[in-house]
């Protein structure tokens, strides 16, 4: 196990997502007793801490990531009392608190914006990013809102734009004005000094744009896209190269870790949305002076073969250093992965094994809550759906909705989220995959995903040693952790067909206590569909 400054160092942090997790007062809408409540089986799933996407006081437009009081909790999710006790909890029980902060953009009814827009001299004037027209009065430059359309809306009152690059309603923070900055810093402050463990930085590449407002250059014809977004969506049509990931963002990274090293024990993940992810969260998290670890959508896409994952790794590897990774398979942004990546496997087998894959990784690890019950991506219909980025690219974009949906509790009425129809409809399909029906079936993904967290802390290889690519065919993944002189293979077959390979080590030991099987007979080992090995190597 890891000491108390460093237990995010290999952990595995389980992220909920409170209006969907539980509903203690009966409105439809998950709140923080909901998930007071459910602490004992986020406990037992044996993970090392939370992350609570949004609570804060919003107007709820983009669902808490349009904060209008970052130092308050919305009424919807409950108190500040109420979180002081979730937090009291989560720490009797052995778990860590992780909260979201999203200082990029604020709610346009925050009191900063409302005093910025008023006029161009007012104290808070230059705290969010405007621009004056071009001479025909359209906006500054070429830059998009990842929401859909221009990144600029006019504001009469200024007769200038301001920039978003999400909603409207989300106007940017100026982070090249020192005041602005500071200010987010005093606000993290806060929640540092009434004792959470640690941040989720949403979007922490976009905080910076460049002061000079240069266009985007267009992706060139034929080469990829590698941003998180649908290909449905304009904003992938360009290189994101001035209105995020500036160079200043580093500076900034270097403040907020001196705030979190006034903390022992706290930790940073940064969300990475970038045309060239892995050297950003490289960049972002070597050094030991910037953000403690950090995520990428590199397993949050489409692509789901051993040999996908294979380049993704050797890439990091060439990039990293001494940069950690936070790996995650499924979040509230994306598709699940039973239905991104397993739309075509094996429902009940796929999920072990991919968790497995997931957890044997070199990195620290966010587990989305539901993906311990193997659930896939419920249909929304249209007239349910929520989630502004769906409503403007419906239907080659569905929305986030689908991820979004009540955690299913039990197979009765509204799945045991609520005693009344909640804010988004619980998917029939997933009654039978409900906590309640798991705790009773040995086999489950939720009990899997219990022997395999036990069996990860377990091997201390698995929680922060290296990690080597082992060629074991092109079939299939194989990875060598090491730690203090202690070597385990680990070996994955994420297809449907058995395969069979030669272990490139002589004399390896089979581990028990993962739950899958194989046959090996000291040289050959046949792996049959969606199983793992795990061997003591010499």
């Amino acid at each position: 196990m890891q000491d108390t400054t460093s237990w995010w160092r290999g952990g595995v942090i389980y992220q909920i997502y409170p209006r969907s997790f539980m509903d203690a007062n009966g409105d439809g809408i998950g709140d923080l007793k909901g998930v007071i409540d459910k602490l004992d089986y986020v406990a037992s799933l044996n993970v090392d801490g939370i992350w609570l996407s949004p609570f804060f006081t919003s107007p709820m437009l983009d669902f808490g990531y349009d904060v209008s009081d970052y130092r308050d909790v919305d009424p919807m999710f409950g108190t500040l009392a109420d979180f002081k006790d979730l937090l009291a909890r989560a720490h009797q029980l052995g778990l860590k608190v992780m909260i979201d902060q999203v200082i990029s953009h604020t709610s346009e009814q925050h009191p900063w914006f409302q005093e910025s827009r008023q006029d161009r001299t007012n104290p808070r004037a230059e705290w969010f990013v405007w621009a004056d027209p071009k001479p025909d009065g359209t906006p500054p430059n070429n830059w998009l809102s990842i929401f859909g359309g221009s990144a600029w809306t006019f504001d009469s009152r200024r007769r200038q734009y301001y920039l978003h690059n999400f909603l409207k309603s989300q106007p940017d923070v100026n982070f090249h004005n020192p005041e602005a900055r500071q200010a987010q810093l005093d606000n993290m402050r806060f929640w540092l000094e009434l004792g959470v463990d640690g941040f989720r930085l949403d979007t922490v590449n976009f905080y910076f744009h460049d002061a000079q407002l240069r266009d985007n250059p267009p992706v060139p014809a034929g080469e990829a896209k590698t941003l998180g977004a649908p290909d449905a969506n304009p904003y992938t049509w360009q290189r994101h190269v001035y209105d995020i990931s500036r160079p200043e963002n580093l500076d900034f990274l270097r403040d907020l870790r001196a705030l979190m090293d006034e903390f022992p024990g706290t930790t940073t993940v940064g969300e990475i949305g970038d045309d060239s992810p892995l050297e950003r969260m490289a960049e972002y998290t070597a050094g030991g002076d910037k953000l403690h670890m950090a995520y990428t959508f590199d397993l949050l896409n489409m692509p789901h073969s051993a040999e996908y994952i294979r380049a993704v790794i050797e890439r990091f590897q060439r990039l990293a250093g001494d940069a950690w990774p936070c790996w995650a398979t499924s979040n509230h942004d994306v598709e699940r992965s039973a239905s991104r990546w397993g739309a075509r496997e094996d429902p009940l087998a796929y999920p072990k094994v991919m968790l497995a894959m997931l957890f044997s990784l070199r990195g620290s690890v966010c587990l989305y809550q539901g993906e311990e019950l193997g659930l896939h991506e419920a249909e929304v219909p249209y007239e349910r759906i929520q989630d502004p980025y769906g409503k403007v690219l419906w239907p080659d974009f569905k929305g986030r909705d689908g991820c979004r949906t009540p955690m299913p509790w039990t197979p009765g009425p509204q799945a045991g989220f609520s005693t009344v129809e909640p804010w988004l409809p619980v998917e029939p399909r997933h009654l039978t995959l409900s906590v309640e029906h798991q705790e009773q079936d040995a086999d489950s993904v939720l009990n899997a995903t219990r022997r395999l967290l036990a069996f990860r802390t377990a091997h201390a290889p698995l929680y922060d040693g290296e990690l080597t690519l082992v060629d074991v065919g092109h079939e299939l993944l194989g990875l060598m952790r090491e730690k203090h002189g202690e070597r385990i293979l680990c070996v994955f077959n994420l297809t449907s067909a058995t395969r069979a390979t030669r272990l490139p080590v002589t004399g390896c030991q089979a581990l028990e206590g993962h739950g899958f099987e194989y046959q090996f007979d000291g040289e050959t080992l046949i792996l049959p569909p969606y199983q793992a090995a795990f061997f003591t190597a010499p």
